[in-house]
């Protein structure tokens, strides 16, 4: 093993002793060492992270120039020799604009998956109570699909997410409504004897773990059937993530509208959520109009109660 591979592996252990997963970041660090490797350089130059970075998809060098930084700044305290890139090289993407679900199109789009696949089948049920979950909690989709049988405790009502993106576990509460649409969903489930065996919570056919993209596949298809996409292949539109952003503003707009104090709550709604900083929260004030409408409307009332 290289000099260069054992400073990826240490500087990964650290990382992950901070609490980061670090799975995607590995990956491309890897592939850095191997084009240093294959090059025959043992320094990080800055003209090397450049060609590295710009021989794949232009869409992917900010995450690139990312990771191989804070690499490079580790190498760079070890021995001075070693290059840090300077951060802002490349724009990163914008992010898409969020579509808001109404209660009616999720309505629909619920009833739809029920149409979905075999009558008699477990598939439809699993997609339907899994868009269902992700409406009501604003979980990711791959914390649902991770989600195992000992981490649904239906008689208090609350999910332990283990496999989260910034792996950290956390719990999250839920509605009664939504308990009870879990537990009729388990009770399905395990009517069949291969689904009984399978640890996993959301199961297709013969307890088969579901994947990604099954379920994005499904989603898109539905969505299609009830005019919310367009049919032709390849188009966008509206995402499986939107439901998160969905229970995001619509939590936001409900505080609003009831008179709470916005920013003592939202560092609540960081957590709930999961995400590492409250900027990250903040993003929908912005992201959605209805919003921002209501924020200036709270800023003109401070206004005319201070004058």
């Amino acid at each position: 093993m290289t000099a260069l591979r054992l400073a990826l592996k240490r500087y990964l252990r650290m990382r992950r002793g901070f609490g980061f997963r670090y799975d995607m970041e590995e990956r491309c660090l890897g592939e850095f060492v191997d084009f240093m490797e294959a090059a025959h350089e043992t320094t990080v130059t800055r003209k090397l992270v450049m060609a590295w970075i710009t021989q794949a998809q232009r869409t992917s060098w900010p995450r690139r120039l990312s990771a191989v930084r804070g690499f490079a700044r580790h190498l760079t305290s070890l021995e001075p020799s070693n290059e840090t890139p300077p951060a802002g090289i490349f724009r990163s993407p914008r992010r898409p604009h969020p579509y808001i679900y109404t209660d009616e199109e999720i309505d629909r789009l619920l009833e739809a998956t029920l149409s979905w696949g075999l009558a008699g089948g477990v598939n439809r049920w699993t997609y339907h109570c899994l868009f269902g979950l992700l409406a009501a909690t604003g979980m990711r989709v791959g914390e649902a699909m991770g989600l195992r049988r000992a981490d649904v405790d239906l008689a208090a009502g609350i999910l332990t997410l283990r496999e989260t993106k910034g792996g950290k576990e956390r719990l999250v509460p839920l509605h009664p409504s939504t308990t009870r649409a879990l537990a009729d969903y388990a009770a399905r489930r395990d009517d069949d004897p291969a689904c009984r065996k399978s640890r996993w919570f959301f199961v297709l056919r013969h307890g088969k773990r579901l994947r990604h993209q099954y379920v994005h596949r499904v989603f898109v298809t539905v969505l299609r059937r009830i005019g919310l996409r367009d049919p032709e292949p390849h188009t966008r539109g509206p995402r499986i993530h939107d439901l998160r952003h969905r229970f995001a503003v619509n939590t936001i707009l409900r505080w609003y509208r009831t008179g709470e104090d916005v920013e003592r709550m939202l560092p609540t709604l960081t957590t709930y959520l999961g995400h590492s900083k409250t900027r990250d929260t903040y993003w929908y004030l912005s992201a959605c109009p209805e919003l921002m409408e209501a924020a200036a409307l709270r800023l003109e009332a401070r206004w005319g109660a201070a004058s």
